[in-house]
């Protein structure tokens, strides 16, 4: 974000522009500086937080849709360390996609819809979360921490046009020490000193400070000219190749300039000479005009954009009014629904209602969807039927007098989508009272009446009883995996009750509990599910903030509903065959609650006339990287294959403890009619504490054996892997180190010891490893 090549500039070119400071230091010469009479304020920083985002998320575990109360904890970290410091903080985030920008933004979502189908095939193919280089952030991050922030008491703004203007005119209005955040447009906008949230380090209170007094010292430039700089390197506004000939012009005559100059760095440089050369002036920009008048047009736009209040353009343009939002829908609204939905958004108390009511135009980033799965549709088509509904209860449904209706033009990202255009939606009738009531009425009605319009945008009426029986919580999320086993047809049994359980269980465990989950491998379908259910959140937040909030916003947030690593395990337990008792985790009045609302969601599954069957999934782990490297390296005598990687299949115990038949043979076992499983040796078994505390048999012991000449099983050396310790101090084998046997007869499992560990006869061959957690980074606790 920002301009094109700038920060790299100014960190490998020109390192003078970077000054390492402390905020301690810097706030105790900003309140000396800025003390009026006897009376001192707290000096406030201002943060950007969509920039903040990547640095807050701290999480090891990030794929599996997210780990809220952890960061929640994070969060909690960064606003203390502050505080002790004496600094106030005053958030901002976008809260709307201006369209002079849609075209950045649109390149931007289809390049990060490449890395999250980079991260399902490592997924497929490895089983367990890929490194940093694919990092994204989980779903609905930017929505959530809005509201995590005004929970800590902290000072939130949502933007009502672009975020980057409004952070440094409100930094510029109340004298702030500076603006935290990761783009170079602040430098551009030198209101005050702009700080590296990438460079932030809160055991120390340190950072880096761009600084626009030495860019423009190393530049031979004025401030001023700082905004036409921006604008032919290219930026957000005007694009980089729409500059490219000007640009091209200014380097050839600065290398006959300076033929010695080194190339690191003179494109900046001889842009900025550019600048300097034409002595640009209040008269008119000279070597600008000779610019077709289209690229004259967006170049005034794009250093208009740079304007802040009271300032002015280096030359004459027209039109330098400021910039403000244009409402759309004035004419089907009353003025006091259009300030009270702008007044809420302003202090992000509320989701989505804004964006329709101001100019109908509603966009959703990327998700972790596998644009390859034909099962799971895409959660913007899920969620389609209630954003509709949604739209009803804002905007009238019927035509004008001339004829004309509302409509809703929706950017959402989904595999598959192009984004060339908007989707266009038509708002959906919906019986309810009109808007004002809701969001202003204050009789004992009123309340009934938003519960059951809320109820009403998920098609879910039946539950208005169950509101007085269960909290906000558990409400919510009753109401979200009803409406999405309604939606989605392949949904199973073992899904509902992965979702059912993981929301029973995260409302007892604290973040220090959650980071001992652990989990066997990762499942991509279940990723899919993680980050569908914390979309749904969001839709749900969305229906809340429309119907006048009959439920208090902190109850739908995903630190009380959702965990993803929890719901990854739960998972892979639903779909292993697991009675509903471990799901639980043994606990008696968590099965009965498990039950209750298991009952009900089937229940309207069935008078809908929607039947939710039991399709247990085989998981297991992904494959080797090179599957004839692998075998030739475990030595397979001739005449002795490994299975085919094509049809491998993760073998298992059974009951009994023996290894079952060869997986090429295994034929899938149906349940009884009395309900039971019969032994599956396809089924993969991770390893869970009985409620009694003991471990049962896991598969994860298992150790790949080799065939002697004499043809006895001994173990292999260098398919070994050290065991770690469960909390409880007992050994366990971490499960990822799971290796395939070869075909021949099963023999039991042998363990090493720490005295007959034989050392690898191949330490540098290529391993696998399974690990999104295991590597604890929480020293404290085991």
């Amino acid at each position: 974000m920002g301009v094109k090549g700038l920060q790299y500039f100014m960190e490998k070119c020109c390192p003078e522009t970077c000054v390492m400071v402390d905020f301690r230091e810097m706030a105790r010469q900003h309140v000396n500086s800025h003390q009026q009479g006897s009376s001192t304020t707290l000096p406030t920083l201002v943060v950007d937080g969509m920039a903040c985002l990547r640095h807050w998320y701290s999480c090891q575990a990030w794929v599996y849709g997210g780990q809220w109360k952890e960061y929640m904890h994070c969060l909690k970290e960064f606003v203390g360390a502050f505080t002790t410091a004496g600094i106030r903080l005053v958030f901002f985030f976008d809260g709307v996609v201006e369209e002079e920008k849609r075209a950045e933004w649109v390149n931007r979502r289809l390049k990060v819809n490449e890395e999250v189908a980079k991260v399902f095939r490592y997924l497929k193919f490895h089983g367990q979360q890929p490194g940093q280089e694919l990092f994204c952030l989980p779903s609905g991050l930017a929505t959530f921490s809005r509201f995590a922030l005004k929970s800590l008491g902290q000072e939130t703004w949502c933007s009502v046009r672009e975020a980057d203007y409004e952070i440094a005119s409100f930094a510029l209005r109340h004298n702030c020490m500076g603006i935290l955040g990761q783009d170079t447009d602040f430098i551009i906008y030198g209101s005050v000193p702009y700080l590296s949230v990438a460079q932030l380090r809160l055991d120390t209170m340190t950072t880096v400070l761009f600084s626009t007094d030495k860019l423009c010292h190393a530049l031979q430039l004025q401030k001023s000219e700082l905004p036409l700089l921006a604008c032919l390197l290219g930026n957000d506004v005007v694009p980089e190749q729409r500059m490219q000939r000007l640009r091209s012009d200014a380097l050839a005559a600065y290398r006959r300039k300076h033929p010695q100059s080194p190339p690191q760095g003179e494109k900046i440089y001889a842009v900025a000479d550019f600048i300097s050369s034409n002595k640009l002036s209040r008269e008119g920009a000279h070597g600008v005009s000779c610019l077709p008048l289209t690229d004259r047009e967006v170049l005034e736009k794009g250093v208009l954009y740079y304007l802040l209040p009271g300032q002015q353009p280096l030359w004459d343009i027209s039109d330098t009014s400021p910039r403000s939002p244009v409402c759309l829908m004035k004419s089907y609204l009353s003025p006091d629904i259009l300030q009270a939905a702008k007044e809420k958004h302003m202090r992000a108390e509320c989701f989505m209602v804004y964006n329709v009511l101001y100019d109908g135009v509603v966009e959703c980033s990327n998700t972790l969807e596998d644009g390859d799965d034909a099962e799971l549709i895409p959660q913007a088509i899920v969620y389609q039927p209630c954003r509709e509904r949604i739209y009803g209860i804002l905007l009238p449904t019927n035509p004008d007098s001339g004829g004309r209706a509302p409509t809703v033009r929706e950017w959402f990202v989904f595999p598959g989508n192009p984004l060339k255009d908007p989707k266009v939606v038509s708002p959906l009738p919906l019986n309810h009272s009109d808007l004002k009531r809701l969001w202003f009425g204050k009789d004992s009605e009123t309340k009934g009446l938003r519960i059951s319009t809320f109820l009403a945008v998920f098609e879910l009426d039946e539950f208005s009883v169950e509101h007085d029986r269960l909290d906000g919580s558990l409400m919510a999320v009753l109401c979200l995996v009803t409406y999405i086993a309604m939606q989605v047809g392949h949904l199973s049994l073992e899904d509902i009750d992965a979702y059912l359980s993981q929301a029973i269980c995260v409302r007892y465990k604290s973040y220090t509990e959650l980071l001992h989950t652990r989990v066997s491998h990762v499942e991509p379908r279940a990723v899919q599910l993680g980050s569908l259910f914390v979309r749904g959140l969001t839709h749900l937040v969305a229906a809340n903030s429309a119907c006048g909030c009959p439920f208090p916003m902190e109850q739908l947030m995903p630190w009380n509903t959702f965990d993803g690593l929890l719901f990854h395990s739960k998972y892979l337990l639903a779909h292993s065959g697991r009675p509903q008792e471990e799901l639980l985790e043994g606990n008696a009045s968590w099965v009965s609650l498990f039950r209750f609302l298991r009952e009900l969601v089937l229940g309207i599954c069935s008078s809908r006339g929607q039947t939710i069957q039991s399709r247990p999934r085989i998981t297991h782990p992904g494959k080797h990287v090179d599957h004839s490297e692998q075998w030739r390296e475990r030595g397979a005598p001739s005449g002795q294959h490994g299975p085919s990687p094509q049809r491998y299949r993760p073998q298992t115990r059974s009951p009994s403890g023996q290894h079952g038949p060869s997986p090429q043979r295994y034929r899938p076992q149906t349940r009884s009619p009395s309900g039971q499983h019969g032994p599956s040796p396809q089924r993969y078994r991770p390893q869970t504490r009985s409620p009694s505390g003991q471990h049962g048999p896991s598969p994860q012991l298992y150790r790949p054996q080799t065939r002697s000449p004499s043809g006895q099983h001994f173990p292999s050396p260098q398919h070994y892997r050290p065991q770690t310790r469960s909390p409880s101090g007992q050994h366990c084998p971490p499960p990822q180190h799971y290796r395939p046997q070869s075909r021949g007869p099963r023999a039991q499992a042998h363990v090493f010891t720490e005295h007959n560990r034989p050392r690898s006869t191949r330490p540098n061959r290529r391993r696998y490893h399974l690990a999104p957690r295991w590597q604890n980074p929480h020293p404290d606790f085991p």
